[in-house]
């Protein structure tokens, strides 16, 4: 095991530790995950593949359009709309006019309604998901919600609370400056970069979000 000590001391040594310990991202407790409605993760989902591709800032400052013209994101309401209702929205200067991503917004507030009801909960099912099994909730998420590939997957959790680890180009690169890998995408360089992030959460007691920004800050950017 590569032990999790040396690189953060490497990270408070390039970033210094006030500015470090504030960059850790929110981690929400199950607890909280499971309080947080059905439509504030729908907008949220719906948000990070509008984001994708695009400027944040420019997305975010368009965004109460967006909750205007989907019903606040209600699951119901959203998923009843059909592509008659959506086609007006192309002349809609106040949103991000892209099709593919206007028409994916309905199926997937089917899929987060059909998610719920299954599991007592949008944030319940999420926070289900036990830490080891990371890889497969990014697959399980990629696989029901459609515009939702790439790293979209874990984006959204980090954007909503639920714990997990980013292969961020910067997480890559301290991936492989500390001997974890040898680089690449592939799904057994994934899995052993997994194993360790889980080694080190037993080692250090620090959730996998925190771990991946130590790691993230650890390396020249």
């Amino acid at each position: 095991m590569i032990p999790f000590e040396p690189i953060l001391a490497r990270a408070i040594e390039r970033r210094g530790e006030s500015a470090l310990r504030d960059a850790l991202p929110m981690v929400r407790t199950s607890a909280e995950l499971a309080a947080l409605p059905d439509g504030r993760y729908l907008s949220l989902l719906c948000l990070r593949i509008f984001r994708a591709g695009i400027k944040h800032s420019v997305v975010d400052q368009k965004w109460p359009a967006f909750e205007a013209v989907f019903h606040g994101f209600v699951p119901d309401a959203v998923a009843a709309m059909t592509e008659e209702d959506l086609e007006p929205l192309m002349g809609d200067t106040r949103l991000i006019r892209h099709w593919g991503k206007l028409k994916s917004v309905p199926p997937n507030a089917s899929a987060l309604r059909m998610i719920s009801a299954e599991a007592g909960g949008f944030g319940r099912w999420l926070a289900s998901w036990p830490a080891g099994r990371t890889l497969e909730l990014w697959e399980a998420l990629a696989q029901r919600f459609s515009q939702f590939g790439g790293d979209s997957a874990p984006r959204f959790l980090r954007m909503v609370g639920r714990d997990t680890f980013i292969f961020s180009p910067s997480v890559e690169a301290a991936l492989q400056t500390w001997g974890v890998t040898e680089g690449g995408k592939g799904k057994a360089v994934r899995a052993r970069a997994a194993a360790q992030f889980d080694d080190w959460a037993i080692e250090t007691g620090r959730p996998f979000a925190h771990l991946s920004m130590i790691l993230a800050y650890s390396v020249p950017e």
